[in-house]
C-alpha cells in the first residue's frame, strides 16, 4: 500500500513593489502597445511534497491600468472595454500546476475579466529564491500567457481605412513576481 506524503506547505504573498503585471496588444496591426496594472495582490501556497497540490490566487484592480496615456486608460476603463464600475477586479485562481523541468512549470487556472471566466495556461519559471537584507525569505517567478480578448467580452474595435482593425485580438501577458514567505 502506498501512502501519500503529508503536505508540507508554505504560503507566499506577492510583493507588489517588486513585481509587475504587464500586457501587450497590437495597435493598427503593426505596432505593439504595452501597459501594466499597478494595484494587485496575490497568494501562492506551495506544497513542497507534491507541486500539483500547490495553488495561486491573484486579484488585480482594473482601475490601476496604465498605458502611459490617460485618455487611452480612461477608454480602457469604460464600457467599451473593462467596464470597471461593474467589474472592478480581474481574478486568477489556479486549477492545476505541473512540473515541466527544473524550476519550469505549467500553471492552469480560471481567469475572470468583465464577468467572463475562461481557462488560461501560464508558462512559469522560478527565477530564484533567497533571504532579503531584512531577513525575509523571498522567491521569484517569471510567467507568460496569451489569450483572445474577445473571449472576455472586450470586443470594441474600429475598422481601418487601409484594412484591418485598430486593436488586435491577442493579448500577451508577462508577469515578474517576487513573493515573501509568511510565518
Amino acid at each position: 500500500m502506498t501512502t501519500q506524503a503529508e503536505p508540507q506547505t508554505s504560503t507566499w504573498v506577492i510583493d507588489k513593489s517588486h513585481s509587475q503585471i504587464e500586457f501587450a496588444v497590437k495597435h493598427m496591426m503593426f505596432t505593439t502597445v504595452k501597459g501594466q496594472f499597478t494595484e494587485f495582490s496575490g497568494t501562492i501556497v506551495e506544497d513542497t511534497t507534491d507541486i500539483s497540490r500547490s495553488s495561486v490566487e491573484v486579484t488585480i484592480a482594473v482601475s490601476s491600468i496604465s498605458t502611459r496615456d490617460e485618455k487611452r486608460d480612461e477608454h480602457l476603463r469604460s464600457a467599451d472595454f473593462f467596464q470597471v464600475e461593474q467589474h472592478p477586479s480581474i481574478t486568477f485562481k489556479s486549477k492545476s500546476i505541473s512540473l515541466l523541468g527544473t524550476d519550469h512549470f505549467s500553471l492552469t487556472g480560471d481567469l475572470s475579466i468583465r464577468g467572463a471566466t475562461q481557462p488560461v495556461t501560464l508558462d512559469v519559471t522560478k527565477t530564484g529564491s533567497g533571504t532579503n537584507p531584512w531577513g525575509q525569505q523571498v522567491t521569484g517567478f517569471s510567467a507568460t500567457t496569451q489569450f483572445n480578448r474577445k473571449d472576455f467580452g472586450l470586443g470594441w474595435n474600429v475598422a481601418l481605412e487601409a484594412g484591418g482593425v485598430l486593436v488586435g485580438e491577442a493579448v500577451k501577458i508577462s508577469l515578474e513576481i517576487e513573493a515573501s514567505k509568511q510565518a
